[in-house]
């Protein structure tokens, strides 16, 4: 007897906690997916931040990982910070992205507060407002190309309410190339801007705004004080996108000036295209990208940090 009770209890090991079983399964199974991601997103950028710290060119004849033969530091950031063309580029694309966005909010907005409530035939027009945003922006590039001609459907529009020919240069004219492509870019993209707000302002609960009205309030005060407050979110989510999007401009611009006349609607992006596949330089085009990447990459963090503290 005294043997059998010396002998100690077979060990039970403690079961780890579900939350902790369940983490480590995720981390597995998420594994592969995360491994993929860390080699899209940051060897891209390592590379990209090496090459901009030479003078690497695929005509150097030298492969890019040997671009260390070219070492010049930080001369392309010294480079870009004197570079008038590039800073002309940059305004122009703040120009766009700060007429362009305004309006297309509040025309999306507009239309979202007359869509909101049903009425005969919403359907229909519904789905008429949202063909712009289904067009490829090369295809609508031309299609405005071909509307902006000396000859075009807006020339003869104009001709026919001012009794007389007009013929309007509008692509060839340095003080007018850029207003097609502004009239462009918000034709395509008024109905995404639209769609979005409409989601804000339909899912606003009918209750609190019915609740309003039964307490003498107006439209505009309901709209000022229990939609726009409850459309925060939306409305920051919403500016953030076009804001982004507006800033890479490229398609629709390219295919209707090419950046012209001269550089009269050079953008950031046509800019970029230019030096990459004309001219060749390819360390300073990584220095031109990493520096805009930075840049829209504060426009995110300041809108993620307003939707942190809207929530």
């Amino acid at each position: 007897m005294t043997e059998i009770a010396d002998i100690p209890p077979p060990r039970t090991e403690t079961p780890a906690p579900p939350d902790r079983e369940a983490a480590r399964l995720g981390f597995r199974l998420t594994l592969p997916a995360q491994l993929l991601v860390l080699f899209i997103a940051v060897f891209p950028i390592c590379m990209q931040i090496y090459i901009s710290l030479t003078d690497w060119s695929p005509l150097d004849g030298i492969p890019w990982w040997r671009a260390h033969e070219l070492w010049i530091g930080l001369t392309n950031y010294s480079d870009l910070a004197s570079d008038f063309r590039f800073w002309g580029a940059l305004w122009r694309t703040l120009f766009v992205m700060l007429v362009c966005v305004p309006v297309q909010f509040f025309l999306g907005l507009g239309l979202a507060i007359l869509f909101v409530d049903e009425f005969p035939g919403r359907r229909i027009f519904y789905s008429v407002l949202l063909v712009p945003m289904m067009v490829v922006p090369a295809v609508a590039g031309y299609m405005f190309f071909m509307l902006f001609q000396s000859g075009g459907p807006v020339n003869d529009i104009l001709s026919a309410f001012a009794g007389r020919t007009v013929s309007i240069a509008w692509l060839s004219d340095p003080d007018l190339a850029l207003a097609a492509v502004i009239i462009a870019d918000i034709w395509q993209w008024t109905p995404l801007m639209f769609l979005i707000l409409l989601a804000g302002l339909v899912s606003v609960p009918k209750d609190q705004q019915l609740a309003a009205v039964l307490l003498g309030a107006g439209w505009w005060r309901r709209f000022r004080t229990i939609i726009l407050p409850r459309m925060k979110t939306i409305i920051i989510i919403a500016l953030a996108i076009r804001v982004i999007e507006n800033f890479k401009i490229f398609d629709t611009l390219y295919i209707m000036t090419g950046g012209g006349p001269g550089i009269a609607t050079e953008t950031i992006s046509v800019y970029i295209y230019k030096v990459t596949q004309q001219e060749l330089i390819w360390g300073y085009v990584a220095a031109i990208a990493l520096a805009i990447l930075i840049s829209l990459s504060i426009v995110s963090a300041f809108a993620i940090a307003r939707l942190r503290r809207g929530s």
